[in-house]
């Protein structure tokens, strides 16, 4: 396929980006500074901002999905209004290029822990991690709305951490995955297994799904 990747030079869009071209596909990667990708077969990658929804629908035309591994950066003050900004952007290019099939992925914090209770609201919840994961339980809400996306949003299990590829994951939905009473984890190598997986064989369309080890 022919997929255009957001975010390829963080933690999940690096692991990303290597999952799909070792898988075969063809990815177009959207970044602000390009020399920041070194040259690789398979791989374009396109100066633009993913906060202009023109430019990022100037990139996505003619591709066959478009993934979303969007962050500002965990330390930056203001990621709460500028992840929802560059994700405003970015679902609204990918729909002004024509491509319906779309994958972000968000966080494990709009995941219910009880009844009507998600993990962001619990009182343990790390509060250096909470303006981010607020924004990502909003964008969650903006995307469950969309009726012209084939749209899939992957929450990553409670503990995302770097590791090796195994190529095995659990599948859940709204509620994180334990490990008996710790809760699951996986690695970034096999976050990204499952994002290629669900590009390839979509299981999730119009759908929340979380994964773990």
């Amino acid at each position: 396929m022919n997929i255009v990747l957001i975010g390829a030079t963080g933690f999940v869009g690096a692991a990303v980006l290597n999952e799909l071209l070792q898988s075969g596909h063809r990815v177009t990667v959207l970044a602000r500074n390009p020399a920041k990708l070194a040259a690789r077969e398979g791989l374009t990658v396109v100066a633009a901002d993913a906060q202009d929804a023109a430019q990022v629908a100037k990139a996505a035309a003619g591709h066959d999905a478009v993934v979303s591994a969007y962050n500002p950066g965990w330390e930056n003050p203001n990621i709460h209004d500028e992840f929802l900004k560059g994700t405003r952007a970015i679902i609204d290019g990918t729909k002004a290029a024509g491509v319906r099939r779309f994958l972000m992925v968000g966080g494990a914090g709009s995941l219910f822990v009880a009844p009507g209770v998600q993990l962001v609201d619990t009182p343990q919840f790390p509060a250096e991690w909470k303006q981010g994961a607020l924004a990502a339980r909003e964008a969650l809400n903006w995307i469950r709305t969309e009726n012209t996306l084939d749209w899939t949003f992957l929450s990553p299990p409670i503990l995302l951490q770097p590791g090796e590829r195994t190529g095995q994951y659990r599948l859940g939905d709204e509620a994180p995955l334990m490990n008996g009473e710790q809760p699951g984890s996986i690695s970034v190598a096999d976050l990204s297994v499952a994002i290629v997986d669900e590009l390839e064989t979509p299981r999730h369309v119009q759908k929340r799904f979380t994964v773990a080890n």
